[in-house]
Formats: C-alpha cells, structure tokens, sequence
C-alpha cells in the first residue's frame, strides 16, 4: 500500500532556508574575500557532515514510508534486499571507477547534472514529464556552466584533478572552451523556453520561485571559487532540501503550537539526524579509516576533494535511482492510490 507523507506546516516555505543559507554565505565570501575560505571553512565542515553526509544516510527508510508493506512480513528480509541492491550499485561504480576512470569522470559529472537538477524541480512539473525533465536537465547543466565560465581555470583545475587522481589524461583548455559556449547556448535558450511557457500558462508563483532560485545561484556560483560555491550549494541548498523532504516521508509530527521558522527548522533537524545517525556514523568512521589509508597519497587540497567526489560519486548512483524511482515518482501517484 502506498503511504501517503505527512505533510509539514508550510509556517515559512522550506526552500527559503537554503535562500538564506546561501546569500547570507555568499555576501561573507564577497565582502571578505581574502578570508573567504576560513569564514565559510567551519560552517561547511559542519555542514558537510551534519547535511551532506546525513543527507544520503536515511536511504533505507525510504521505500517503508511509501509502501507499508515492504518490511510488514520480514524486516530482516527487506534489509537483506535493500543491502545486496544499494551496495552492489555502489560496488559497481568503485570497479568501473578502477577500470574505466576518464568514462566514470563523465558519467560522474552527467549523473549529478540529472540529481541535482531533478531534486530542485517544481512539484508542480512532475505532472508534466517533459517538462520536468526539461528544468531538470536546465537546471543542473546551470550548476555546471556558470563555474565553467566565470572561472574557467579553476574549474578545469578540478576536473584535471579529478581525471588525474583517477588515473586519466587531462583534458585540453580548448575543449572546456568549447564546452562551455555549448552549454551557455542551451542552458540559455532553454531557460528563455521554460520562462515563456510559465508566462502563457500564468504560472506565477513557479516563474517567481525559478527567477528568484536562477538569481541565487548565478550569485553564488559566480562570486564565490568553484570548491566554495559547489560545497555551499551541495550541503546548504541540495541536501539540507532533501533532508527537509525526507522528514516529511518519515513522519515528521507537526507541531502542537506556532513555532518561529528557525525554531522549526532546529526541531526537522534533529528528527531526521536522530534516524540518520546509525549510518552517518558508519559513513563517517568509513571515510575517515580510507582517509587515513590513502592521506601519503593526497598531498593538497585539489587531491582531497578530488578523493571526496569519488567517494561520493560510489553512492550517488543508489542515491540518485532511490530519489528519482521512488520519491518522485510518488508525485505522480494519486492520492490514496495502492501498488
């Protein structure tokens, strides 16, 4: 039977605590540029454990919230299945990884293209899948280009970073050139595209909600280096939006009286960090074990977030395929519809 999520009071819309995360954030690495990295070092490191790790740490309780009777007749059953799925996709990414790195760096970059972009659509799209999948790839391939245009040096320094640590050739200034003129051509036309079609069909509450989201980020990913703005965008926009989607499918109470917006956010937090915290801890002890293991061979901080994005890239593609198949989709299901 398919449950239906417990909605949470809408006291102050959810996506305006990543607005404000993400301007507040951004004027400190504008107005303090030369100590950018130690005023927003902290609240990233924190972050990045707390949203960024956790973020992906609820996975297994995902599909019991949808459909009851998943885990009804045997949990050890459903545990077993959900293991042998989610870690064996992710077995698979580490082998090809091994074999065919310069491939897994582009699948790599598409995949999160497709994740980030679809976790940051309109509800209101996903009854219309073209142009759900429009915004999403739109939205994602944005994420992309505006580093690669505004600081194309440091961002072929990542992916050469990247491609190097994995054991592939880097890529000539030339192509990334090109790259980036292609992407600015769709990404642009295909936004003029999406705007019309809010305008004509007076959907005045996306359009404002998609301008404002496009005026954020272009803020963010424009004024700040690419490893500050990726990692701002990454725990304080993707996943703290996850994470406050997913209290929702877990169950999250609503509150007996008023709360203020910042209080609110604190208790969602603390809800869903209290059922992520067996295997935020298992992920955490897990990196820091490999951390130490390949630290002779990680020697800056090009080698140390090219080794975080591999090791995110091993979960991204469970993560992703559980977002997309069954949290998505459960928009396009009727309300008190049963599979």
């Amino acid at each position: 039977m398919l449950a239906t999520p417990t909605p949470v009071p809408r006291i102050w819309p959810q996506r305006r605590y990543s607005y404000v995360a993400v301007l507040t954030l951004t004027a400190m690495g504008v107005a303090f540029p030369t100590q950018a990295w130690v005023l927003l070092g902290l609240p990233l490191a924190v972050g990045m454990v707390l949203l960024g790790v956790a973020h992906g740490a609820c996975d297994q309780l995902v599909v019991p919230a949808v459909w009851a009777g998943s885990v009804a007749t045997s949990r050890l059953h459903y545990w077993l299945r959900f293991l042998v799925g989610y870690l064996g996709l992710a077995a698979v990414i580490g082998l090809l990884w091994w074999w065919w790195p310069a491939a897994m760096v582009g699948l790599f970059f598409l995949l999160t293209v497709w994740h980030w972009g679809s976790a940051d659509a309109p509800p209101e799209l996903h009854s219309t899948p073209i142009w759900w999948l429009m915004h999403s790839l739109l939205r994602g391939l944005l994420l992309f280009l505006l580093p690669l245009w505004r600081w194309p040096i440091e961002t072929a320094d990542i992916v050469d970073g990247l491609l190097g640590f994995a054991g592939a050739p880097a890529v000539s200034q030339p192509l990334y050139e090109r790259t980036a003129a292609l992407l600015g051509s769709i990404v642009l036309v295909g936004h003029v595209i999406l705007w019309i079609r809010y305008l004509i069909q007076r959907k005045w509450a996306v359009l404002g909600m998609e301008l404002v989201e496009v005026l954020l980020l272009t803020g963010l990913l424009v004024a700040l280096p690419p490893m500050l703005s990726v990692g701002v965008y990454f725990v304080f926009w993707h996943s703290l939006q996850h994470v406050l989607r997913l209290t929702q499918w877990l169950g999250y109470p609503a509150p007996v009286r008023r709360r203020t917006a910042w209080v609110e956010l604190g208790t969602q937090l603390r809800f869903f960090l209290r059922r992520a915290a067996p295997l935020l801890t298992l992920s955490c002890v897990g990196l820091l074990i490999v951390g130490c293991v390949l630290a002779p061979q990680l020697p800056d901080a090009t080698a140390w977030f090219s080794f975080a994005l591999v090791a995110a890239s091993i979960v991204t593609l469970p993560h992703a395929l559980l977002v997309t198949l069954v949290m998505d989709a459960a928009h396009r299901q009727p309300v008190g519809s049963g599979h």
